[in-house]
């Protein structure tokens, strides 16, 4: 006799389905909220003890580290809600054996990308880092920290895909647990074995790198104890008859064009910060720290956004197409207003977040400067990024591709412009602040627009 499945996912996957709107979100955002947050200070902590090591493991880790973070973007944000979405519509739609499937698909695609990039790491990890700019005592950190990195690469997309899985049956808490717990697993390891603690050996970035790939690893044997208990509400099934090209397309017709999605986003960032470069070392700086404070929207709008994702493909699933639409119009509103009250705070008092970085005045002021016009902003950021996974589990997301693709162009053309004719350096700033405007607004417009439909 098996055992039933806990009550907590089963109660969390009804107020998915029928539950009120806004407290359902809430309760679902929170957990993930906690867990990407403590993934930023991971690596804030990790960054700490490279720096011990010395400037050639700092550059060389930086230029492993774009890499490490696109890989996070594409399997948790693009391929990973794109699992989530399909799931979800299939448990909406009562189609039990088709989750079931498509949970088994998911773990093929994540074990198979993971071992695509992972491969591509190891075999032309020394070509890319030479072409980013790296050499000599550099390069050679780079390729040290990478040959450990790619067994965490592929890990990192087994744990996103297997995760997505579970946070389509509402699950939030499971994967939430398991990103802290790797966290800590991630500094402790990453810093004995890196610095040499104790009785165990020094292994410089190597060791670092091997606490994300232990950390990574264990969450993925973990994630698929789970997933393959009777606790679970949707059983991963290692069964290769349930492996089919519709069950890929399934997921693949959203999550392939998705991963355009971040690839845009990080295109905009180097074009701005390319152009900030001009304008001197201080205002390069000034920039880099009012960008910093990015890193802690992206929490804030992913979370609501990976909250809202299930309830709107349950919903898209069980053809309650209002409900759908009210959920993601919900969501979007809750994160603009999240990120309305974070950029009211920084456009009034800018200092409170440059005074950690830096005491140079010059600095300073361009932190300033930036701040008090890409604040305003933040809440559009927000909202284009949370309505982004609700496309996905809608599975529509072309227009949201096309909102990003519009901001690049924004972008990239208004930057030229401005470097044509001298412009000074707060119109790089009104820039960036209009290339979130642009999202937020376009985002909002494919969503108002595109039909939502059951596809069958």
């Amino acid at each position: 006799m098996t055992a039933a499945p806990v009550a907590a996912p089963a109660s969390d996957y009804l107020a998915i389905r029928d539950g009120p709107i806004l407290p359902t979100l809430v309760s679902l955002t929170l957990p993930n909220l906690v867990a990407l947050c403590s993934a930023a200070i991971v690596t804030i902590a990790e960054t700490a003890y490279v720096g011990r090591l010395g400037l050639n493991a700092l550059g060389g880790v930086a230029l492993v580290f774009p890499m490490i973070m696109l890989m996070q973007m594409l399997s948790a944000g693009a391929m990973g809600g794109a699992i989530s979405g399909a799931v979800s519509r299939a448990l909406g739609a009562g189609d039990e054996a088709r989750a079931q499937a498509l949970a088994t698909t998911a773990g093929a695609i994540g074990l198979t990308a993971g071992l695509f990039f992972a491969s591509s790491i190891w075999l032309f990890g020394p070509h890319i880092f030479r072409l980013l700019g790296g050499a000599g005592a550099i390069a050679d950190e780079a390729a040290r920290y990478s040959n450990v990195a790619a067994f965490g690469i592929l890990a990192i997309w087994l744990v996103n895909c297997l995760a997505a899985v579970a946070r389509a049956s509402g699950n939030m808490k499971l994967p939430s647990a398991i990103s802290l717990a790797a966290g800590v697993l991630q500094i402790t390891i990453g810093g004995v074995l890196g610095l040499g603690i104790g009785p165990a050996p020094a292994l410089g970035v190597a060791g670092v790198a091997s606490g994300q790939a232990t950390a990574f690893s264990l969450s993925a044997i973990v994630l698929i104890l789970y997933l393959r208990s009777d606790r679970s509400r949707i059983k991963l099934l290692v069964q290769p008859r349930l492996l089919s090209r519709a069950r890929f397309m399934d997921i693949l017709r959203v999550g392939l064009p998705a991963t355009l999605f971040p690839l845009q986003s990080v295109a905009g960032i180097l074009i701005l910060t390319a152009l900030a470069a001009r304008f001197g070392p201080e205002a390069l700086a000034g920039y880099g720290i009012g960008t910093r404070l990015e890193f802690l929207l992206i929490p804030v709008a992913f979370s609501v956004g990976i909250a809202c994702l299930p309830m709107v493909g349950t919903a898209i699933g069980n053809n309650a197409i209002a409900r759908a639409r009210r959920i993601a119009w919900t969501a979007g509103s809750l994160a603009f207003c999240a990120l309305a009250v974070l950029g009211a705070i920084v456009i009034i008092a800018p200092d409170l977040w440059a005074r950690l970085f830096t005491s140079d005045r010059a600095v300073r002021e361009a932190t300033h400067g930036y701040l008090q016009i890409a604040g305003f902003g933040f809440p559009f950021f927000g909202l284009g990024t949370c309505l982004y996974f609700a496309s996905q589990g809608a599975g529509r997301v072309g227009g949201l591709i096309a909102a990003q693709t519009l901001r690049l162009v924004v972008i990239a053309v208004g930057g030229a412009a401005l470097s044509a004719a001298g412009a000074p350096l707060w119109t790089l700033f009104a820039l960036a602040m209009l290339g979130m405007l642009v999202l937020g607004l376009g985002a909002a417009a494919a969503v108002y627009f595109t039909p939502w439909t059951v596809r069958r």
